[in-house]
């Protein structure tokens, strides 16, 4: 016959309840704060992309307004930009164009020179990171040239760009550069007819930047126009005064850094080259 009274003995190596509870409570705390951490970076992330994309604009509406100040001496305007992770940076001297003029006797001359700076918007890799060594232009449609043709040309181009390392930091950025545009027209007079060709390149130079706000404020300071008669050629070439810094050819990837118009003969060619000065974060 089997016994039905079975003895329950105690389990000395078993844990306690109030110990079990606490482990138990222990582990979950713990998955919690993986949960929250990991939550925190993708959501950190995204404001960073997000950020990054807005900023783009910024740096578009930047440079339509530096097509703005820099033919009106004494305007100024001002655009502003939100940012939890990156900085708005002006970088002095960045970009140097020499426009040389081809004579129809024959002969070459110097004819000026316009050395800009460029607007940066910096943000650290550690925050937002798009790969190294990759590049954009806004819009991805726009064209690469130092020269663009016809009223509606931009005379300041926007890049994206991370290239690693550099001077400064490790940053994705995005950069307004400035650039020329040539109009040309046609005056017919009573005896021949004149090629007008003329040439706007906007300078810009560092104002007095406090970093007190999210600001960038621009204000026409000068234009400077030198006309040359009996123009059959203009050279445009560019270089990089702080190519040691990494801003070089490579980080501006324009489609040719020597570039020669053929004009017809006797043509009048006149450039115009607009001074701003750049402010950031003074009011």
């Amino acid at each position: 016959m089997v016994n039905k009274h079975i003895s329950l003995r105690k389990d000395r190596k078993a844990l306690s309840p109030a110990l079990s509870t606490m482990i138990l409570t222990s582990a979950i705390v713990v998955m919690i704060l993986v949960a929250m951490a990991f939550a925190n970076g993708f959501l950190n992330t995204n404001m960073a992309q997000n950020e990054f994309s807005s900023n783009k604009n910024f740096m578009q509406s930047a440079g339509l307004q530096i097509d703005d100040i820099a033919w009106t001496i004494g305007r100024t305007q001002t655009v502003t930009y939100s940012s939890n992770f990156g900085t708005v940076h002006f970088e002095p001297l960045a970009v140097n164009y020499t426009f040389q003029v081809h004579y129809t006797t024959g002969s070459w001359g110097n004819l000026t020179t316009g050395v800009t700076g460029i607007i940066l918007f910096n943000m650290p890799v550690s925050s937002y990171s798009v790969g190294k060594n990759y590049f954009e232009r806004v819009p991805t449609s726009a064209n690469n040239s130092i020269l663009l043709s016809g009223s509606s040309a931009p005379v300041c181009q926007v890049i994206c760009e991370e290239k690693l390392p550099m001077a400064d930091g490790s940053y994705t950025r995005i950069a307004a550069v400035p650039t020329i545009r040539m109009l040309n027209s046609t005056i017919t007079g009573t005896q021949n007819q004149v090629n007008y060709f003329k040439f706007y390149l906007p300078i810009l130079q560092n104002g007095t930047s406090r970093y007190l706000s999210q600001s960038l404020s621009m204000t026409g300071n000068g234009i400077t126009k030198v006309t040359e008669n009996g123009v059959d050629q203009v050279r445009i070439s560019v270089n990089f005064p702080q190519a040691t810094a990494g801003f070089d050819s490579s980080f501006f990837n324009f489609k040719q850094t020597n570039l020669t118009i053929a004009l017809p003969p006797n043509s009048v060619a006149e450039f115009y080259i607009g001074t701003v000065l750049v402010t950031i974060g003074s009011v």
